[in-house]
């Protein structure tokens, strides 16, 4: 049974998976800390950095080393739904049309610049990502589990793209920004590609496995001081001044959904979970704060004037609200 699994063996587990996606990629330990966090709790991932940063091959590696399917989705202007999720196609033989499936029928979905793909496109991936299903003239399908999306984001190069709608970021679970690797990281990635050929990797879980650490995450103890700390958290989000930082009330626009209250959660118990602990503590909920609140404040005119960003807000609100 599931409750038999103690810490330390699934401690292990992630480990494992964590150091055979280590033998690929150098450094940027954050980012395969917040994508094994998804992939524990089923939350979707946008990446947000510029190209080159290895975001691309940390997702197949990923995919690879939990013998999970993978598929790559290349978001353009001229693409369609049906390019996505699938069409019907006519079969001249019985004159029936027949399902077509798209790319999104995989467990790992990599959607690659996500915001160049227009709004009719972006439509046909919420259903995904909300319901874990698609539908194709009429008939709907439940996609196989795990289901993740990760999407990719240039933060640099805006002109020909479609910003994502407030609702479909908000699906997101986390919004990471993926920074340069540091100097010795940039030798050691030179050094290890130096051959051309591709590094292998060991399968280190199954789906199963995956699937049956979500259950034990789900279950993990969290203390009512915790869960208030974390509605506190979100809350000043939408009120700051009733937190004492009125100060902020003028930079935010729009405060967290209570989606963000739910994912905050979830991703603590993760946090915790990824470091052997089978309960949560506030420095879960501060370390992976951040991750899970900066797409969701949304700053106003002002804050854009004063050059505040969402994630000095939350930086700030973490700070105010005094941990249990």
């Amino acid at each position: 049974m599931a409750t038999t699994v103690s810490p330390a063996a699934d401690a292990r587990l992630v480990q494992e998976v964590a150091r055979q996606v280590g033998r690929r990629i150098v450094g940027q330990d954050y980012m395969v800390d917040r994508l094994l966090i998804s992939l524990l709790t089923g939350g979707h991932v946008l990446l947000e950095g510029v190209p080159g940063l290895a975001k691309t091959l940390t997702v197949r590696t990923l995919a690879e080393t939990i013998d999970t399917s993978f598929n790559r989705i290349q978001f353009t202007p001229d693409l369609l739904p049906a390019d996505v999720v699938g069409t019907q196609v006519y079969d001249q033989s019985t004159g029936k049309f027949l399902v077509k499936k798209g790319p999104i029928f995989a467990n790992i979905i990599l959607a690659d610049e996500i915001n160049r793909a227009p709004a009719k496109v972006q439509a046909a991936l919420l259903e995904a990502m909300q319901e874990k299903q698609v539908t194709i003239g009429g008939t709907t399908f439940k996609l196989d589990e795990p289901f993740l999306v990760l999407a990719t984001q240039n933060p640099i190069e805006q002109e020909g793209t479609y910003p994502l709608p407030e609702a479909q970021v908000d699906r997101f679970m986390l919004k990471l920004r993926v920074g340069y690797p540091s100097r010795d990281e940039e030798k050691e990635i030179m050094r290890r590609m130096a051959s051309g050929e591709p590094i292998p990797v060991a399968k280190a879980a199954s789906p199963d496995a995956v699937m049956a650490a979500r259950a034990r995450i789900a279950d993990l103890y969290m203390d009512e001081r915790i869960m208030d700390y974390i509605v506190d958290i979100v809350h000043a989000t939408r009120e700051p001044g009733a937190a004492g930082l009125a100060e902020l009330a003028p930079l935010i626009e729009f405060g967290a959904s209570p989606r963000a209250t739910i994912a905050l959660a979830q991703a603590s118990r993760a946090h915790a979970f990824l470091r052997g602990r089978s309960f949560v503590t506030p420095d879960d909920v501060k370390a992976i704060g951040p991750d899970v609140l900066r797409h969701r404040v949304l700053t106003t005119y002002e804050a854009e004037a004063e050059e505040v960003t969402s994630d000095e807000i939350v930086q700030r609100i973490l700070g105010k609200i005094e941990s249990p």
